[in-house]
């Protein structure tokens, strides 16, 4: 099974576990495209659903699914936010923010009763790190901040350059929010939860890219089929 068909598998499985009258988070980026595609062919059919959309690009692609939409301020609490990650450690922590909406993902993650990653199997790691950490910060005080970061990432005990992303076109990318992102390339992440800490007590960063406590289920799709991960501990349960 290539990355791409495990993408659709994994997809095809959270679809199963959509009811009637849900309120739905929809993730960003590929493999959650293939989650919102499918649900829109479920709510042609008759599914009766809403959803808030993580990004500008999802909610583009749900309107055209024709789901309809709400917002968090309507809509405050959600019953299923399906997901893709950037990696999957054992525990469930992810990294997430490659497609760069790990601001609202979280935002949108955090307000749901359940949060299911999807993913080909080639994102499941045995520690955090190899993808770099997207890290979101402000324009203002760039420079700063960028030491700042730096300094909490060696106190955390992690070393790695601190990149800031570029849009393709010669500038910076710029999230849906307005703001910029630092990519983290850290290798491994020895204690996501020290280091989450560490980062988020930086003045001028907006969020950062571990996800810790939020998952409740990972859907894998590899060569062998697919395989379905449960969080060890509840959610929200500060880890040792």
């Amino acid at each position: 099974m290539s990355p791409g068909d495990g993408k659709r598998a994994a997809a095809g499985q959270a679809i199963l576990l959509v009811e009637d009258g849900m309120r739905i988070g929809l993730g960003t980026g590929s493999t959650a495209a293939h989650f919102v595609r499918l649900l829109g062919e479920r709510v042609r059919e008759g599914l009766r659903v809403v959803a808030v959309p993580t990004s500008e690009a999802t909610r583009a692609l749900a309107e055209r699914e024709g789901i309809p939409l709400t917002s968090l301020d309507e809509t405050p609490r959600l019953d299923l936010t399906v997901d893709g990650a950037d990696e999957v450690d054992p525990r469930l922590n992810l990294i997430k923010g490659g497609g760069g909406a790990l601001l609202r993902e979280k935002i949108v993650a955090h307000a749901s009763a359940c949060m299911v990653v999807i993913a080909d199997a080639t994102k499941a790691v045995d520690a955090l790190g190899r993808f770099p950490l997207p890290l979101e910060v402000v324009r203002f005080g760039l420079g700063a901040t960028r030491c700042a970061l730096a300094e909490a990432i060696r106190c955390a005990g992690c070393e790695g350059a601190l990149t800031l992303r570029s849009g393709g076109d010669g500038h910076a990318f710029v999230t849906d929010e307005g703001h910029l992102i630092l990519d983290a390339a850290l290798g491994r992440i020895s204690d996501p939860v020290r280091l989450a800490a560490a980062l988020a007590a930086v003045p001028g960063l907006v969020e950062h890219g571990l996800f810790i406590g939020l998952a409740h289920e990972a859907i894998l799709a590899g060569p062998d089929g697919i395989e379905t991960r449960r969080a060890p501990v509840p959610r929200g349960t500060t880890q040792e």
